[in-house]
């Protein structure tokens, strides 16, 4: 039973998400949220992006940088099926008041998640990247302007990568512990390379679709997590959205009953 008083926050947070969702679904092929930067204003190859107005700058030990886990392939979709963990990833943008709640319902039930942040979310909202870190949960990187990537020439493409680690590294000291393309499930030969080339061993995908971002409601959500998740799964969630806030502390819920203890990608793989 969710206390009362979490469920009033949660709808708190749940109604600001319906007002101020910026989030798109990663395999829609919708356009942009209001205010989102055309891809044509990407900086060119090699450009370095100006400061960022406003931001926070990195306070203590810098975030864990990528690694490489020997064995895995260029693309994660999932981690070790022998063990009873499995990661719930976020893509990261938003209101603001929708993601603390998320990452605090988080924290209460003692579970750990992946935040794949969109670069321009950062400049907003520049102290979100250290929270989320605070909080000892994963951080990284889900492109500069969450537009289709794989629609992108290499330049752009490499752009939409760097940008968003550039904006990682001055806010924490590091360009993030992950890479996750947006707009597709699966990154293109193309994209694996640009990935490895800015300092990311790994593609983050996912076994695990949500299809939060449809807003199919909180009770759908939980339905379809809980009836395709297993050991090392790798579920794909959004922030900004009313039905993910709504779910989550019964998704938590239910994880625990099966025995499946939520965790950073990091650790998932660890």
């Amino acid at each position: 039973m969710i206390p009362i008083d979490r469920r009033r926050a949660l709808r708190a947070a749940a109604g600001a998400a319906v007002t101020g969702a910026l989030a798109t679904g990663c395999t829609d092929s919708a356009p942009g949220p209001p205010g989102s930067v055309p891809t044509s204003s990407v900086p060119p190859h090699g450009h370095s992006p100006g400061a960022v107005s406003g931001q926070a700058r990195p306070a203590g030990r810098a975030a864990p940088p990528p690694r490489r886990f020997p064995g895995q392939p260029a693309e994660i979709a999932h981690g070790p099926r022998d063990r009873a963990r499995v990661a719930l990833t976020f893509h990261g943008q938003g209101d603001p008041a929708t993601a603390t709640a998320v990452l605090t319902e988080a924290e209460r039930a003692g579970a750990r998640i992946t935040v794949l942040a969109v670069g321009g979310w950062l400049d907003e909202h520049p102290r979100l990247a250290r929270r989320v870190l605070d909080g000892g949960h994963d951080l990284g990187n889900h492109t500069l302007h969450h537009a289709d990537i794989s629609s992108m020439d290499e330049a752009e493409a490499y752009a939409e990568i760097t940008g968003c680690a550039e904006r990682l590294r001055r806010l924490t000291g590091s360009i993030g512990t992950w890479f996750r393309p947006s707009r597709t499930q699966h990154a293109t030969a193309l994209i694996e390379r640009l990935a490895r080339r800015a300092g990311y061993p790994h593609v983050l995908s996912y076994d695990v679709d949500s299809l939060d971002f449809t807003s199919p409601g909180a009770s759908a959500v939980v339905r379809t997590v809980t009836g395709q998740i297993r050991n090392g799964s790798v579920v794909s969630l959004h922030f900004g959205y009313a039905d993910t806030v709504a779910a989550l502390p019964a998704l938590l819920d239910a994880l625990e009953r099966r025995g499946l203890r939520a965790v950073t990608t990091t650790e998932l793989l660890t």
